[in-house]
Protein backbone atom coordinates (compact mmCIF):
# COMPACT_ATOMS: atom_id res chain seq x y z
CA UNK A 1 0.00 0.00 0.00
CA UNK A 2 1.35 3.40 -0.97
CA UNK A 3 0.43 6.94 -0.03
CA UNK A 4 -1.16 7.56 -3.43
CA UNK A 5 -3.66 4.76 -2.77
CA UNK A 6 -4.89 6.61 0.31
CA UNK A 7 -5.20 9.91 -1.52
CA UNK A 8 -7.01 8.34 -4.45
CA UNK A 9 -9.43 6.52 -2.16
CA UNK A 10 -10.16 9.66 -0.12
CA UNK A 11 -11.18 11.62 -3.21
CA UNK A 12 -13.28 8.73 -4.52
CA UNK A 13 -15.00 8.25 -1.15
CA UNK A 14 -15.89 11.94 -1.06
CA UNK A 15 -17.24 12.10 -4.62
CA UNK A 16 -18.59 8.54 -4.98
CA UNK A 17 -18.03 8.99 -8.70
CA UNK A 18 -15.07 7.52 -10.59
CA UNK A 19 -15.29 10.09 -13.40
CA UNK A 20 -15.43 13.08 -11.05
CA UNK A 21 -12.70 11.68 -8.78
CA UNK A 22 -10.42 11.09 -11.78
CA UNK A 23 -10.94 14.69 -12.91
CA UNK A 24 -10.05 16.04 -9.46
CA UNK A 25 -6.96 13.83 -9.40
CA UNK A 26 -5.96 14.87 -12.93
CA UNK A 27 -5.86 11.31 -14.19
CA UNK A 28 -7.88 9.01 -16.42
CA UNK A 29 -10.68 6.91 -14.97
CA UNK A 30 -9.29 3.41 -15.84
CA UNK A 31 -6.00 3.90 -13.92
CA UNK A 32 -7.96 5.19 -10.92
CA UNK A 33 -10.22 2.14 -11.02
CA UNK A 34 -7.15 -0.14 -11.16
CA UNK A 35 -5.52 1.66 -8.21
CA UNK A 36 -8.65 1.26 -6.06
CA UNK A 37 -8.83 -2.38 -7.07
CA UNK A 38 -5.19 -2.89 -6.03
CA UNK A 39 -5.93 -1.25 -2.68
CA UNK A 40 -8.90 -3.55 -2.08
CA UNK A 41 -6.80 -6.57 -3.07
CA UNK A 42 -4.08 -5.60 -0.60
CA UNK A 43 -6.62 -5.07 2.17
CA UNK A 44 -8.46 -8.26 1.32
CA UNK A 45 -11.88 -6.61 1.37
CA UNK A 46 -14.17 -4.47 -0.78
CA UNK A 47 -14.26 -0.75 0.02
CA UNK A 48 -16.76 0.36 -2.67
CA UNK A 49 -20.05 -1.18 -3.78
CA UNK A 50 -19.75 -0.78 -7.56
CA UNK A 51 -23.36 -0.10 -8.35
CA UNK A 52 -25.31 3.04 -9.22
CA UNK A 53 -25.02 5.11 -7.18
CA UNK A 54 -21.61 4.11 -5.79
CA UNK A 55 -21.53 3.66 -2.02
CA UNK A 56 -18.94 2.72 0.58
CA UNK A 57 -19.02 -0.65 2.26
CA UNK A 58 -18.90 -0.77 6.05
CA UNK A 59 -15.15 -1.48 5.77
CA UNK A 60 -14.89 1.42 3.31
CA UNK A 61 -16.50 3.85 5.77
CA UNK A 62 -14.04 2.80 8.47
CA UNK A 63 -11.08 3.02 6.09
CA UNK A 64 -12.18 6.48 4.93
CA UNK A 65 -12.28 7.85 8.49
CA UNK A 66 -8.85 6.43 9.29
CA UNK A 67 -7.43 7.64 5.97
CA UNK A 68 -8.63 11.21 6.63
CA UNK A 69 -6.97 11.21 10.06
CA UNK A 70 -3.71 9.80 8.72
CA UNK A 71 -3.52 12.25 5.79
CA UNK A 72 -4.20 15.18 8.13
CA UNK A 73 -1.36 14.01 10.38
CA UNK A 74 0.98 13.66 7.42
CA UNK A 75 0.06 17.14 6.22
CA UNK A 76 0.79 18.56 9.68
CA UNK A 77 4.12 16.72 9.83
CA UNK A 78 5.06 17.99 6.38
CA UNK A 79 4.11 21.56 7.23
CA UNK A 80 6.03 21.58 10.51
CA UNK A 81 9.06 19.92 8.90
CA UNK A 82 9.06 22.59 6.21
CA UNK A 83 8.81 25.40 8.78
CA UNK A 84 11.59 23.91 10.92
CA UNK A 85 13.80 23.56 7.84
CA UNK A 86 13.13 27.20 6.95
CA UNK A 87 13.92 28.31 10.53
CA UNK A 88 10.34 29.48 10.99
CA UNK A 89 9.75 27.00 13.79
CA UNK A 90 11.91 25.31 16.45
CA UNK A 91 11.78 21.64 17.38
CA UNK A 92 12.30 20.65 21.03
CA UNK A 93 12.34 17.00 22.07
CA UNK A 94 11.76 16.07 25.72
CA UNK A 95 12.25 12.67 27.33
CA UNK A 96 10.51 12.01 30.62
CA UNK A 97 9.98 9.35 33.28
CA UNK A 98 6.23 8.91 33.94
CA UNK A 99 6.41 9.94 37.61
CA UNK A 100 7.75 13.39 36.65
CA UNK A 101 4.37 14.19 35.09
CA UNK A 102 3.10 14.84 38.62
CA UNK A 103 5.61 17.62 39.28
CA UNK A 104 7.42 20.35 37.29
CA UNK A 105 6.96 18.92 33.79
CA UNK A 106 3.24 19.63 33.14
CA UNK A 107 3.59 23.35 33.80
CA UNK A 108 6.71 23.51 31.63
CA UNK A 109 4.86 21.79 28.79
CA UNK A 110 1.99 24.28 29.08
CA UNK A 111 4.43 27.19 28.92
CA UNK A 112 6.28 25.74 25.91
CA UNK A 113 3.09 24.92 24.01
CA UNK A 114 1.97 28.54 24.30
CA UNK A 115 4.90 29.45 22.01
CA UNK A 116 3.51 29.27 18.46
CA UNK A 117 7.05 29.13 17.02
CA UNK A 118 7.87 25.91 18.89
CA UNK A 119 7.09 22.33 17.95
CA UNK A 120 7.21 20.02 20.98
CA UNK A 121 7.98 16.30 20.95
CA UNK A 122 7.47 14.18 24.09
CA UNK A 123 8.79 10.66 24.62
CA UNK A 124 8.28 8.50 27.71
CA UNK A 125 11.54 6.80 28.69
CA UNK A 126 13.62 5.68 31.66
CA UNK A 127 16.62 7.71 32.83
CA UNK A 128 19.08 5.29 31.17
CA UNK A 129 17.18 5.54 27.90
CA UNK A 130 17.23 9.33 28.28
CA UNK A 131 21.03 9.38 28.54
CA UNK A 132 21.43 7.38 25.32
CA UNK A 133 18.85 9.55 23.56
CA UNK A 134 20.59 12.76 24.69
CA UNK A 135 23.96 11.54 23.45
CA UNK A 136 22.55 10.52 20.08
CA UNK A 137 20.62 13.78 19.72
CA UNK A 138 17.17 12.12 19.64
CA UNK A 139 16.06 14.33 22.56
CA UNK A 140 17.24 17.72 23.85
CA UNK A 141 16.34 17.65 27.55
CA UNK A 142 15.04 14.98 29.91
CA UNK A 143 13.31 14.60 33.25
CA UNK A 144 14.07 11.56 35.39
CA UNK A 145 14.81 10.42 38.94
CA UNK A 146 18.20 8.68 38.77
CA UNK A 147 21.62 10.33 39.18
CA UNK A 148 23.97 9.40 36.35
CA UNK A 149 27.74 9.81 36.49
CA UNK A 150 28.56 10.61 32.87
CA UNK A 151 30.84 13.47 31.76
CA UNK A 152 28.74 13.97 28.63
CA UNK A 153 25.60 14.64 30.64
CA UNK A 154 24.81 17.61 32.89
CA UNK A 155 22.21 16.93 35.57
CA UNK A 156 20.30 19.48 37.63
CA UNK A 157 18.27 18.44 40.68
CA UNK A 158 15.03 20.39 40.51
CA UNK A 159 13.38 19.02 43.61
CA UNK A 160 13.75 16.37 46.31
CA UNK A 161 10.37 14.67 46.32
CA UNK A 162 9.58 12.94 49.66
CA UNK A 163 8.61 9.30 49.34
CA UNK A 164 5.29 8.03 50.66
CA UNK A 165 4.06 4.50 51.23
CA UNK A 166 1.13 3.15 49.23
CA UNK A 167 -1.03 0.71 51.17
CA UNK A 168 -4.20 -1.18 50.25
CA UNK A 169 -7.36 0.34 51.68
CA UNK A 170 -7.98 -0.97 55.20
CA UNK A 171 -4.34 -1.98 55.80
CA UNK A 172 -3.41 -2.05 59.53
CA UNK A 173 -0.57 0.46 58.96
CA UNK A 174 -2.84 3.05 57.34
CA UNK A 175 -3.59 6.30 59.10
CA UNK A 176 -0.19 7.28 60.49
CA UNK A 177 3.42 8.01 59.52
CA UNK A 178 5.50 4.90 59.07
CA UNK A 179 9.06 3.80 59.74
CA UNK A 180 11.01 2.08 56.98
CA UNK A 181 11.43 -0.92 59.29
CA UNK A 182 7.65 -1.42 59.28
CA UNK A 183 7.54 -1.45 55.50
CA UNK A 184 10.46 -3.89 55.35
CA UNK A 185 8.23 -6.43 57.07
CA UNK A 186 5.52 -6.19 54.41
CA UNK A 187 5.34 -7.89 50.99
CA UNK A 188 6.78 -5.24 48.69
CA UNK A 189 5.95 -4.37 45.09
CA UNK A 190 9.05 -2.98 43.37
CA UNK A 191 9.28 -1.18 40.05
CA UNK A 192 10.54 -0.95 37.39
CA UNK A 193 11.78 -4.45 36.72
CA UNK A 194 13.81 -3.31 33.68
CA UNK A 195 16.06 -1.67 32.68
CA UNK A 196 18.48 -1.32 35.59
CA UNK A 197 19.78 0.70 37.40
CA UNK A 198 16.52 2.47 38.02
CA UNK A 199 14.18 3.82 40.68
CA UNK A 200 14.00 0.25 42.02
CA UNK A 201 17.70 0.38 42.90
CA UNK A 202 17.16 3.75 44.57
CA UNK A 203 14.52 2.17 46.85
CA UNK A 204 16.65 -0.92 47.55
CA UNK A 205 19.61 1.32 48.45
CA UNK A 206 17.43 3.35 50.82
CA UNK A 207 16.60 0.27 52.87
CA UNK A 208 20.12 -1.17 52.59
CA UNK A 209 21.51 2.09 54.02
CA UNK A 210 19.56 1.29 57.19
CA UNK A 211 20.69 -2.33 57.22
CA UNK A 212 17.37 -3.68 55.92
CA UNK A 213 16.29 -5.68 52.90
CA UNK A 214 12.91 -5.89 51.22
CA UNK A 215 10.64 -8.88 50.82
CA UNK A 216 9.84 -8.32 47.14
CA UNK A 217 6.63 -10.17 46.39
CA UNK A 218 6.05 -8.75 42.91
CA UNK A 219 7.94 -6.77 40.27
CA UNK A 220 6.14 -4.27 38.04
CA UNK A 221 7.33 -2.29 35.04
CA UNK A 222 5.26 0.86 35.60
CA UNK A 223 4.32 3.01 38.58
CA UNK A 224 0.62 2.71 37.75
CA UNK A 225 0.90 -1.07 37.60
CA UNK A 226 2.57 -1.12 41.02
CA UNK A 227 -0.23 0.98 42.51
CA UNK A 228 -2.81 -1.29 40.93
CA UNK A 229 -1.13 -4.34 42.47
CA UNK A 230 -1.16 -2.61 45.86
CA UNK A 231 -4.90 -1.98 45.47
CA UNK A 232 -5.32 -5.69 44.70
CA UNK A 233 -3.71 -6.51 48.06
CA UNK A 234 -0.45 -8.00 46.77
CA UNK A 235 1.77 -5.78 48.90
CA UNK A 236 2.91 -2.21 49.56
CA UNK A 237 5.19 0.14 47.65
CA UNK A 238 6.89 3.54 47.78
CA UNK A 239 6.14 6.37 45.37
CA UNK A 240 7.14 10.04 45.14
CA UNK A 241 4.79 12.26 47.17
CA UNK A 242 3.68 14.16 44.06
CA UNK A 243 1.90 10.99 42.90
CA UNK A 244 -0.68 11.61 45.64
CA UNK A 245 -2.36 13.94 43.16
CA UNK A 246 -3.85 10.75 41.79
CA UNK A 247 -6.81 10.11 44.08
CA UNK A 248 -8.02 6.54 44.41
CA UNK A 249 -10.47 5.04 46.87
CA UNK A 250 -8.82 1.60 46.95
CA UNK A 251 -5.42 2.70 48.31
CA UNK A 252 -4.06 4.80 51.16
CA UNK A 253 -0.96 7.00 51.15
CA UNK A 254 1.15 7.22 54.30
CA UNK A 255 4.06 9.57 55.01
CA UNK A 256 7.42 8.32 56.31
CA UNK A 257 9.18 9.21 59.54
CA UNK A 258 12.56 9.09 57.76
CA UNK A 259 13.01 12.53 56.16
CA UNK A 260 15.97 11.23 54.11
CA UNK A 261 13.60 9.01 52.12
CA UNK A 262 13.33 11.17 49.02
CA UNK A 263 13.40 10.80 45.25
CA UNK A 264 14.94 13.63 43.22
CA UNK A 265 13.42 15.09 40.09
CA UNK A 266 16.42 15.57 37.80
CA UNK A 267 16.76 17.58 34.61
CA UNK A 268 19.36 16.11 32.24
CA UNK A 269 20.89 17.72 29.16
CA UNK A 270 24.02 17.44 27.05
CA UNK A 271 27.09 18.91 28.71
CA UNK A 272 27.78 22.38 27.28
CA UNK A 273 24.49 22.57 25.37
CA UNK A 274 23.31 26.13 25.92
CA UNK A 275 21.50 26.77 22.68
CA UNK A 276 18.82 29.48 22.83
CA UNK A 277 15.99 26.95 23.14
CA UNK A 278 17.72 25.15 26.03
CA UNK A 279 18.38 28.46 27.78
CA UNK A 280 14.72 29.34 27.29
CA UNK A 281 13.72 26.03 28.92
CA UNK A 282 16.08 26.57 31.86
CA UNK A 283 14.68 30.07 32.41
CA UNK A 284 11.12 28.72 32.39
CA UNK A 285 12.05 25.96 34.83
CA UNK A 286 13.69 28.49 37.16
CA UNK A 287 10.44 30.48 37.14
CA UNK A 288 8.25 27.41 37.65
CA UNK A 289 10.52 25.77 40.23
CA UNK A 290 12.09 28.53 42.35
CA UNK A 291 13.35 26.12 45.04
CA UNK A 292 17.07 25.70 45.61
CA UNK A 293 18.77 23.77 42.80
CA UNK A 294 22.25 22.45 42.10
CA UNK A 295 24.00 20.95 39.13
CA UNK A 296 26.14 17.89 38.67
CA UNK A 297 28.48 18.69 35.81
Amino acid sequence: MELRHLRYFKVLAETLNFTRAAELLHMAQPPLSRQIGQLEEQLGTLLIHRERPLRLTEAGRFFYEQTCTLLEQLESISDNTRRIGQNKRQWLRIGFAPSTLYAVLPELIRELRSDSALELGLTEMTTLQQVDALKSGRIDIAFGRIRIDDPAICQQVLREDPLVAVLPQGHPLAGRQLALAELAQEPFILYPANPRPSYADHVLALFAHHGMSLKVSQWANELQTAIGLVAAGLGVTLVPASVQQQHRTDIHYAGLLDTSAVSPIILSRRQGDLTPIIQHCLALIAKINPADRHENA
